[in-house]
């Protein structure tokens, strides 16, 4: 798995025959860790991802998030600066060297602002929603989906300029189930892989004869929309309290309300929360009606890919 890696004196690392300087931790997960690192040639900071390899599957699961990186260089999608898999004992870390985003989250912001009692504007998120629309065209474009979109996976940098991560749910878009046997299979990947308070709807009960495609990552965009406008997600506080997601999805959304939010921006939320997936607006669709709310931000243009 890609470049040579060896750990040196002074809590340094030489990654791909470039030396970084290990800085301390940032976010640590069940299975993943990631550190702030400085590269000694030209000072930029990375985030390098350390993800624990438990088995042969754990690997092959690490090489298709490397993989999955490999197959985009666009502005809205983390690029992979350099990867290498790491012995430990029995067991492997893969090692995924990132660009740094500065400003963190979407969620992180999110939750700054709600502690100070205020909501982002209508124009602050359109801006952001217009450049995860742009990052998710570019994975639809190529016949995959994410899977696994939330606030947490989105970076958003100093001009409020998004970025989509974490790209290990990511798998084909269209998933043919023509037995009851390849639901089940859909439907444990999707509790194992998919964020159950982002996850659609015809992910919980997968039907024997169905297509799953693209459309999951719609109804996924809808709640992070949602988190946008209101603070949380719109299963996040059902999730916390126990209740039961699987149900709550079942019925259509119901929105606070609200005078602070356009009628138009409203009624985008609604059609992408749609409960049919086939009823949901494609990605294209939803960036031509963001296109109408408001001009594409400066320096994007909107040619379609």
């Amino acid at each position: 798995m890609g470049q040579a890696l060896c750990v040196c004196s002074r809590g340094t690392i030489s990654l791909g025959g470039v030396r970084y300087l290990l800085l301390h931790r940032l976010a640590e997960g069940g299975f993943s860790y990631v550190d702030l690192v400085e590269g000694l040639r030209d000072g930029r900071f990375y985030a390098l991802k350390r993800i624990l390899c438990h088995d042969k599957e754990d690997r092959q699961a690490a090489l298709h998030e490397v993989e999955m990186h490999g197959l985009f260089d666009h502005p809205n999608i983390l690029r992979l600066v350099a990867h290498c898999m790491v012995e430990k004992g029995t067991k492997h870390e893969a090692w995924l060297l990132l660009p740094y985003v500065k400003g963190g989250t979407l969620w992180r912001e999110v939750e700054a602002l709600r502690e100070k009692g205020t909501f982002m504007t209508e124009q602050r998120i359109l801006l952001i929603l217009h450049g995860i629309c742009r990052g998710l065209q570019a994975i639809h474009s190529k016949g995959y989906a994410h899977r696994d979109l939330k606030p947490t996976n989105v970076l958003l940098d100093e001009d409020d300029r998004p970025v989509l991560m974490d790209l290990g749910s990511m798998n084909k878009a269209r998933i043919e189930v023509n037995s009851s046997q390849k639901a089940m299979a859909v439907q444990d990947w999707a509790a194992q892989r998919c964020t159950i308070s982002y996850r659609a709807p015809e992910l919980f009960t997968v039907p024997s004869q169905c297509v799953i495609d693209e459309r999951t990552d719609i109804w996924s965009l809808g709640c992070v929309l949602y988190c946008m406008m209101f603070g949380e997600g719109p299963y996040d506080a059902i999730f916390q309290k126990g209740d039961s997601v699987a149900l709550a999805v079942q019925n259509p959304i119901i929105m606070p309300p609200t005078s602070r939010y356009s009628a138009a921006l409203q009624n985008l939320l609604s059609s992408m929360m749609t409960l049919n997936p086939q009823e949901r607006p494609s990605i294209d669709d939803i960036l031509h009606q963001l296109e109408g709310l408001q001009p594409a931000p400066a320096g994007q243009d909107t040619t379609q890919i």
